[in-house]
Order: C-alpha cells, then sequence, then structure tokens
C-alpha cells in the first residue's frame, strides 16, 4: 500500500477536502495518500455498512466495495442512514453508491450485487486490503473470517443488538481470528435476529463508526488497533468494557495445525435457519402447517380455532389477528397448562419461525389438534389484511 500511495497525488480540490487531516501529523499529506490508496471491503449496506460507507467516503478511502444483494425497506429507515425514503424498493448499492458519491465523487465504488457464497468470497475480497464485516447472521461472519484468515486480510468485526454492540480487529497471526473467540456457532435459531429481537436505531452509527475509525488507524499504522481486544458497548448504561481475546494455538483454522484449509459449507456448520423447526408433515402424513388463506376461510366460516399468538408483548401492541391470545414463546414451557389439549389451535409469530418451535414443543407436550401459521403475521398482512402494520 505505501508504495502506491508514494506514486499518488493529491488535486487542489483534494487538499481543500482534507484539510483537517492534512494538518494532523498522525495524518498529514502522507497519510492522506495512504487512505487514497486504500481498498476497502465492506460486507453490509446496512446498519453498520451505513456509518461505515458514508465516514469512510468522507475520510477520503480511494476504493470501496460493497457487498449486499437486498433492497430498501421501510424497516430498514430507522437505522439505515445511507438510504432515505425515495429509496424504498431501490436495490440497497444502487441507493449506498449514489449517496457515497454525493459525499465524495472522488472515492472509486464497487458494487456486488450478489449473496456472499464460499463460491465467491475469495474472488470478491482478494483486491481489497481491508475487509469490514456489517453482517447480521453467523453463517456469513465465519465465511468472512475465514476468508480473511485464508488471504491474510484484517477482519474489522462489528456485531448488534438491541442495545447492546461489540467490535473487534481479527488479524492472525497478530492476534485471534472470529473462531478463537466462538469456535462454535450457536444453535439455530437459539439468537434472535435483529427483526425478531429489534435494535436501537442509533447503535449502529456508534458501532460502524468504532469500525471505521479501526480500518483507518490500520491504513495510517496509528494508534493501537483493537486487535487482541473485544470492545462491549452497553447503550443502556452507557458504558463500554473490554476483554483479551487470546488466539487459539488449536484454532482449526488459525492454531499452529489448522484443519480448515479451504472454505467449507456454511450454512451446514451453522444450520440452516428453520432446520429446527418441526416438518411440515409427519411420515403419517398430517400436516402441522397451515396458510393464512385456509385459515382465513375456517374463521369466516365460523369454525372455532384458538389462536396463539407467541410474538413478544411489544409487537402485539403493534399488530394483532383478531381474537388472538398472547403468550410469548420464552414463558410457553411455563404456561402451556393453560391451553386446552381438546381445542384446535393455529399459532403464529411474525414470520413464522417462532411459531413452529413452540408447535414443536406442544407437539411434544400432548397437543395433537395443533397447526403453525405459515409466513406470520407478515403474510396475513400481505395476502389478508392490507391495512395492518408490518413492522
Amino acid at each position: 500500500m505505501n508504495d502506491v500511495a508514494n506514486q499518488i497525488n493529491l488535486s487542489q480540490k483534494e487538499v481543500a477536502r482534507y484539510s483537517r487531516h492534512l494538518i494532523m501529523p498522525e495524518v498529514g499529506m502522507e497519510g492522506q495518500k495512504k487512505l487514497k490508496a486504500a481498498k476497502i471491503l465492506l460486507i453490509g449496506a446496512g446498519g453498520l455498512g451505513s456509518p461505515l460507507g458514508l465516514y469512510l467516503a468522507a475520510a477520503g478511502i480511494g476504493r470501496i466495495g460493497l457487498v449486499d444483494f437486498d433492497v430498501v425497506d421501510f424497516s430498514n429507515l430507522q437505522r439505515q442512514v445511507l438510504h432515505g425514503t425515495p429509496d424504498v424498493g431501490r436495490s440497497k448499492l444502487h441507493s449506498a453508491r449514489d449517496r457515497l458519491q454525493a459525499i465524495n465523487p472522488e472515492v472509486k465504488i464497487d458494487l456486488y450485487e450478489t449473496r456472499l457464497t464460499s463460491a465467491n468470497a475469495i474472488s470478491i475480497i482478494d483486491p481489497y486490503d481491508i475487509i469490514i464485516d456489517g453482517t447480521d447472521n453467523f453463517q456469513t461472519r465465519y465465511l468472512v473470517n475465514d476468508a480473511c484468515v485464508l488471504l491474510d486480510k484484517p477482519n474489522v468485526y462489528g456485531s448488534i443488538f438491541r442495545f447492546d454492540g461489540q467490535a473487534s480487529v481479527f488479524h492472525p497471526p497478530a492476534g485471534p481470528c472470529y473462531r478463537c473467540l466462538y469456535p462454535e456457532p450457536p444453535p439455530p435459531g437459539e439468537v434472535p435476529s435483529c427483526a425478531e429481537g429489534g435494535v436501537l436505531g442509533i447503535l449502529p452509527g456508534l458501532i460502524g463508526c468504532i469500525q471505521a475509525t479501526e480500518a483507518v488507524k490500520l491504513i495510517l499504522g496509528k494508534g493501537s488497533p483493537l486487535i487482541g481486544r473485544l470492545l462491549l458497548y452497553d447503550a443502556l448504561q452507557m458504558r463500554f468494557q473490554e476483554f483479551k481475546v487470546r488466539r487459539n494455538k488449536h484454532c482449526p483454522l488459525c492454531g499452529d495445525r489448522p484443519t480448515i484449509t479451504r472454505l467449507i459449507d456454511y450454512d451446514q456448520f451453522c444450520g440452516i435457519r428453520g432446520q429446527e423447526t418441526p416438518p411440515a408433515q409427519t411420515p403419517g402424513g398430517k400436516s402441522w402447517e397451515t396458510s393464512v388463506e385456509e385459515f382465513h376461510q375456517r374463521l369466516q366460516q365460523g369454525d372455532k380455532v384458538f389462536i396463539l399468538d407467541v410474538r413478544n408483548p411489544e409487537e402485539f401492541a403493534i399488530c394483532r389477528i383478531p381474537g388472538s391470545t398472547l403468550i410469548p414463546l420464552p414463558e410457553l414451557p411455563q404456561r402451556f397448562g393453560e391451553l386446552d389439549k381438546n381445542v384446535e389451535m393455529v399459532v403464529h409469530c411474525k414470520s413464522g419461525m417462532r411459531s413452529a418451535k413452540a408447535v414443536q414443543f406442544l407437539r411434544q407436550q400432548g397437543f395433537d389438534k395443533i397447526k403453525n401459521l405459515k409466513g406470520g403475521i407478515l403474510t396475513w398482512a400481505d395476502k389478508i389484511d392490507p391495512s395492518m402494520p408490518k413492522y
């Protein structure tokens, strides 16, 4: 990177743009040229990717790659500040590119509108100097980590949930990798996503800014990066904590005798979300699912069906299917005695995932007249009641 930086010049406009950097001895003209020569890949253009993209583009990173395959949704706007209300329905990458180029037209933006997989990760990641993980699922986190270790790239990590955030830098052998911190992923479905548990809209701004700061420090070669340190942030208590994370010499990826030498099947390694759900049919052919159309028809016919909602109270307050009874999934093991095994029951949640787990549990308790509402209340809102608010 230094050789490339030595060949780079700053235009008069760039000197004006970065003047507050140039007068800092830790940056100066030499450091700003390093920033212009740098190539950073952002995995995700959402909550964390928004402050990352905004501040790295403004800082003068010469080339920024963006990996995402989603479109902008109204529910994104509470935290994904790269995108605005007019962008709803647009590709996140196209929205992000327009915003970043408006901030700094000098920055080159590469778009990878695809899901990062074992088949494409190496070729996408290889051209970049630093990789920043702004993803929200364990499959991609392990994939990014493994590809970075195999390619000897720094992996600037961040994660968010509700009021809590984490950040670190993984770069063996100088420090540990993600597998040293989390050798095994949690069981499928055990850790709720932000879509299920929520996230304070401001939180990704703070964690993303920490990640951006770490990337700039790595490029400049200044300060103490978060290598070997895990930074925890509790927004409710406004408290930071720091823990040392050591490289595990027995790590299968970055240890003394690695056994992982190529990318693996990360869906299989982490467990595809939904594997924990009961099968749609038993060997005898009985279905444990019902569609929203079938369920709605039964209600219109006057069939007596008990509707069990296993979402959280905060979700129940947003919208509900008329006549439903709320027992949040975490309370179900203590409260299933309130339910009548002899009554036909339809269980639902937001998308059908938590309710599927509830059906599986209740079947084990002897509930036989029970079905899961496929697609949950989101599909109900789409196909049965468009006036119902979606979240």
